[in-house]
């Protein structure tokens, strides 16, 4: 074999062979290998997991690199979709080039030659062919190893941008080598796919790793039964695989990807449900029967009416916990919109009927704020919630502890240390978990084990100020059911929101003065605790405290609070500020939750592209409180058009629902099963920014399977089944209660 050949073969995977046609697809094309690589005339169920070692032109090297980035079975790489194609048109004859375009030639190589230059590291290589309308030169920049790899005679498929002054030429930026009995245009015609690669693997290895395991694709396994993909007009998996990396128009992959978005989503719902199913039927909860002699004292002791959505979402929450079933109910809404209340009443609900409630939060500020709340609202009633947090200290704690073991301690309020740290309750029967965001559904499930003592689980209701948007909530949050607060709350004034440039800081600085000399209180928030965290020029609150206190606010009160303090420093600034002790209080996040200031009109958010979108309208919600109209300031010079569209969104609205929609189609909805709040989804086929309907569809669906099915253990459903499980790995029992 000439070496030219031995090169062409190793690099461009060609192969001839028979050829072998394949049905038509749910396209509508019938799509044929072409020739191009061998197989039966039945691809079999064990094909989909051969290893990649099995392709031509994959060797140990490209193995090897393949697994590096997940990539170990012909599955794993027909799942490896293209994030993007780029549209060549078809092969077009020389003589019909048109000077200044880009275009796709099929010619012979007549010669090639490397051009010596006078610039040491620029090396052309040059060579001339032709078809049947004329010849052309065409030219490569530093790929000196053409010259041995390419031999005249070759046949090639080139695409690049044509010259026909000064002289006639093609300057490459594609081509391939067309073997005997290969098809054309892998990389130079039609829609070409460009995969998520690395250095040591192309997207051009990719396209001719995926193109020689074409053959093996209608091995695809099926996981919809008929009925599905009839009900929901999808093709199968194997024709859209086909779609995804071999598309005939724009239309064929926008199609493919939404079967295979609707199959992950199904997959999730089906878990989710069964989560719920699971929670329902395999355990029991005490019912929780209202009598009123609490409630009703609760009711009557509040210094305001009940909005009628506060009202609705209560009477939600107490038909459930009346219920022998584990309530698992999501409760959103903005700060102060009235989420404690509706929990205040919750908790007087299971007083009344002889169980204790927990109220679960995440830091020790938040969790003295909730006592402080709830101690107003369930005094009428004369119930007094103790607090357990690691700051209190060891012998009042084991004295608290001793109440709640007893009994005589109906509500008790602390950080998750209630149900790690040793705490006995008498009688646990609901829990309230509030800034649950910090849970995904495996962590969800875990605390609701916990909550419980063998078959009896206690109710669990789920509190966030950060409204969650409903494609989310369906998917993340599909095991609770989600009850949501709209509105402004009562009292609660607007808040102006005003993107400052660096430039207008000394006006933002009288603005803030104004305000302050009128009587009322300020926020300055920072990113960072001092200088030099996370190894960036972004503002520190020590030093910026330290910076107001000499320069622009010499004349007022500055105060200082952050994580970093230790937690009796921190309580003192806020209580100070709290208590109008303190004109300004400079602060990072920590003020986010756990601090009510009515009289704190003007918040100044440095640096705020460093926070997400989310956070920011949390933090805004410190200021308008009381009876005066609230202000905030926001400095950030984004360097990406993302943070543009995050700042953007929060100047133009103070919708926080609204607001979390957009903030999940810019940070994505991060992992669902899991912790992480934002950034890449495991999601790997849907996106729920894209994929709503599919979303909803999916969610009715799987609905009408495990009614007809519970156990999905139905021949057609068999499959479907094993992904659920595979997909829920810690909840091995959801599909066999």
């Amino acid at each position: 074999m000439a070496p030219g050949a031995t090169t062409r073969a190793r690099c461009h995977n060609r192969a001839p062979v028979a050829s072998v046609s394949v049905p038509g697809d749910a396209f509508g094309v019938a799509r044929a290998s072409a020739g191009r690589h061998a197989r039966p005339q039945r691809p079999g169920p064990g094909w989909w997991r051969e290893p990649l070692g099995v392709l031509p032109g994959v060797g140990d090297a490209t193995r090897r690199r393949a697994a590096a980035i997940g990539l170990h079975d012909i599955g794993e790489l027909a799942e490896h979709l293209p994030s993007r194609y780029l549209a060549y048109d078809s092969a077009r004859a020389i003589a019909d080039l048109a000077d200044g375009e880009e275009a796709t030639i099929r010619v012979e190589l007549d010669s090639i030659a490397v051009v010596p230059t006078r610039r040491r590291r620029l090396r052309i290589v040059r060579a001339r062919v032709h078809d049947d309308t004329g010849a052309i030169t065409v030219v490569w920049f530093n790929q000196a190893y053409l010259a041995e790899a390419l031999q005249p005679g070759d046949q090639m498929m080139i695409r690049g941008q044509v010259a026909l002054k000064p002289q006639r030429q093609v300057t490459a930026r594609a081509h391939e080598v067309l073997g005997a009995g290969a098809s054309a245009g892998v990389h130079t015609e039609g829609l070409v796919p460009v995969y998520p690669a690395t250095e040591d693997l192309p997207a051009r290895k990719l396209r001719e790793m995926v193109d020689a395991a074409r053959p093996y694709v209608p091995a695809a396994p099926e996981l919809l039964p008929a009925w599905i993909r009839a009900r929901v007009s999808l093709p199968t998996r194997a024709d859209a695989l086909m779609a995804m990396h071999f598309p005939r128009s724009a239309r064929e992959p926008r199609s493919a990807r939404r079967r295979l978005a609707f199959e992950e989503l199904l997959v999730l719902q089906l878990g989710l449900i069964a989560v719920r199913r699971h929670e329902e039927t395999a355990r029991r909860a005490q019912a929780l029967t209202p009598t009123g002699e609490i409630t009703s004292k609760v009711r009557e002791g509040l210094p305001f009416t009940l909005t009628g959505e506060q009202e609705r979402v209560a009477r939600q929450v107490a038909r459930d916990l009346a219920r022998p079933r584990p309530m698992r109910r999501l409760l959103q809404g903005e700060v102060g919109a009235g989420k404690t209340v509706v929990a205040a009443l919750a908790c007087a609900q299971a007083v009344e009927a002889g169980a204790q409630a927990a109220i679960l939060v995440p830091t020790e500020t938040l969790a003295e704020q909730h006592l402080r709340t709830l101690d107003q609202l369930l005094a009428p009633a004369g119930i007094a919630p103790v607090l357990i947090t690691g700051n209190v200290p060891r012998a009042e704690r084991e004295r608290r502890e001793m109440a709640v073991a007893t009994g005589t301690a109906p509500v008790v309020v602390g950080t998750q240390a209630l149900l790690v740290g040793g705490v006995r309750f008498h009688r646990l029967g609901l829990v309230v978990v509030d800034e649950q965001h910090r849970f995904g559904v495996e962590q969800r499930q875990a605390l609701a084990e916990q909550a419980g003592d063998g078959a009896d689980a206690a109710h669990l209701l789920y509190m966030t100020a950060t409204p969650i948007p409903r494609t989310l909530a369906l998917t993340a949050y599909g095991d609770l059911r989600v009850s949501a607060i709209r509105g402004r709350p009562p009292g609660r004034q607007e808040i102006a929101t005003q993107w400052v440039h660096e430039d207008q800081r000394d006006h933002a600085y009288e603005q803030v003065r104004s305000e302050l000399r009128a009587g009322r209180q300020a926020y300055v928030i920072c990113p960072l605790v001092t200088e030099g965290d996370a190894g960036t020029d972004a503002r520190s609150a020590v030093q910026e405290a330290a910076r107001l206190v000499d320069g622009p606010f010499r004349d007022f009160r500055v105060g200082l609070a952050h994580g970093a303090q230790k937690p009796d420093e921190r309580r003192a600034a806020m209580a100070a500020f709290a208590a109008g002790d303190t004109d300004l209080l400079v602060a990072t996040t920590v003020v986010e939750v756990g601090i009510d200031v009515p009289n704190a009109t003007v918040m100044l958010i440095e640096d705020a592209d460093r926070f997400g979108l989310a956070q920011l309208h949390q933090l805004r919600g410190r200021v308008g409180r009381g009876e005066h109209p609230g202000t905030c300031l926001v400095f950030a010079e984004p360097a990406s058009e993302d943070g543009v569209r995050r700042l953007e969104a929060l100047v133009q609205t103070g919708d926080g629902f609204r607001l979390a929609d957009i903030d999940l189609d810019i940070r994505g909805e991060g992992s669902i099963m899991g912790l992480r709040q934002s950034g890449p989804t495991d999601l790997r086929f849907a996106r729920l920014s894209r994929d709503r309907h599919s979303l909803a569809q999916a969610r009715r669906i799987a609905k009408v399977a495990l009614e007809r099915d519970p156990r999905l253990e139905h021949p057609e459903h068999v499959l479907l089944g094993a992904a659920v499980r595979q997909a829920f790995p810690d909840m091995p029992r959801l599909l066999d209660a």
